[in-house]
């Protein structure tokens, strides 16, 4: 569930990473993984742009669901 969005000026900071399996490609999401509590998630199109706010768990979940329905790779 998101709960909420930060902006480019708040998220400036931040290491975002990509996929190993993305590519040279910018039609991904981005992730930063140094922020306590929460993992932003942005549009690589768009690095300027929102980003959304997850919680661990729910960032957790999400991404245990996709790998067991047969995206392993993300």
């Amino acid at each position: 569930m998101v709960s909420s969005f930060l902006t480019s000026a708040s998220t400036a900071g931040f290491t975002w990473r990509k996929s190993s399996f993305s590519g040279a490609q910018s039609n991904c999401v981005e992730v930063a993984d140094d922020v306590p509590g929460i993992v932003p998630v942005r549009d690589s199109k768009n690095p300027h742009g929102a980003a959304l706010l997850f919680t661990t768990n729910a960032w957790t979940a999400f991404v245990g669901e996709l790998k067991r329905d047969g995206f392993p790779t993300i």
